[in-house]
């Protein structure tokens, strides 16, 4: 399966629009999910590209960048995209309800994450400089996350749990269907019996 690294375009674009942002005054504001326009649906899909400062972009192409290559590689690109672009769109879908402003790839990349927790359990990774499985990493994001809801900070835990969530709806799919087509291609690949060969080589080859 050839992948077509939209994992690093996707963050390509992340670091030109954090440059218009640096650049234009106003820019961000016409993008920017803001509760006071929620009829401007295309800000549920612009608010992924834009971020709050340089420690936020680069903390999240890392994990787009990592992550997202590796899920692309898992399931494929086209499959890659819509787990990114649907995990953001409803993390911001309900973002909107608590924060006033809503921006980042986060809930995006929350989701790439949740998707591989699933296909890729055992994966080792690090969090906070320690090695652990995926799967327990997921634990440790879900836990911070659902910890962050009762000590309210800039971060968007709402959108974190949002996004992870959707993750895991996507992984559980796209592990089902990966798993179906590998029992159909054990179902319909010919077993040769040894013996049988054996006999008819005893029997016709002289």
């Amino acid at each position: 399966m050839k992948i077509k690294y939209y994992a690093l375009w996707l963050s390509l674009i992340c670091i030109v629009v954090f440059v218009f942002q640096l650049m234009f005054s106003g820019f961000t504001n016409l993008f920017v999910l803001n509760s006071e326009f929620p009829y401007q649906i295309w800000r549920f899909v612009s608010a992924i590209f834009l971020h709050g400062g340089t420690a936020h972009i680069v903390s999240n192409l890392f994990a787009l960048a990592l992550f997202g290559t590796i899920l692309e590689g898992v399931i494929g690109s086209r499959r890659f995209l819509w787990v990114f672009f649907v995990s953001g769109v409803v993390a911001n879908l309900i973002a909107i309800n608590f924060y006033p402003l809503s921006l980042g790839a986060s809930g995006a990349i929350y989701g790439i994450l949740g998707a591989l927790i699933i296909l890729r359990p055992l994966m080792t990774v690090w969090v906070y400089s320690l090695p652990m499985p995926m799967f327990i990493a997921g634990i440790v994001w879900v836990g911070a996350g659902v910890l962050g809801l009762f000590a309210p900070s800039n971060v968007g835990d709402i959108a974190h749990l949002s996004g992870i969530a959707v993750g895991f709806i996507f992984g559980f799919y796209y592990s089902a269907k990966i798993n179906h087509y590998v029992n159909t291609i054990k179902q319909n690949r010919i077993i040769i019996d040894e013996n049988s060969v054996r006999r008819w080589e005893d029997a016709h080859i002289r």
